[in-house]
């Protein structure tokens, strides 16, 4: 189930609800009981290393992300 940060525009607390997507737009309350609060955007970081088949030699011009389609 998805985790959606809110703060509460009463007292600037900061807290997190898991809720299903459905209900993600629906009013939360703080934990503190105040019902002023707004939906955060939250951005998601990834990071580490994936075990990424080594490039081929050889013609072909690849081009990373893009699959050589727009990229050099």
């Amino acid at each position: 189930m998805p985790r959606y940060e809110y703060r509460c525009r009463t007292c600037g607390d900061t807290f997190e609800l898991s809720r299903p997507m459905a209900e993600s737009s629906a009013p939360a309350d703080c934990p503190a009981g105040h019902d002023d609060t707004v939906k955060l955007l939250s951005t998601v970081a990834v990071g580490g290393t994936a075990n990424a088949p080594a490039p081929r030699s050889g013609g072909g011009g690849g081009g990373g992300c893009c699959g050589g389609g727009c990229c050099s």
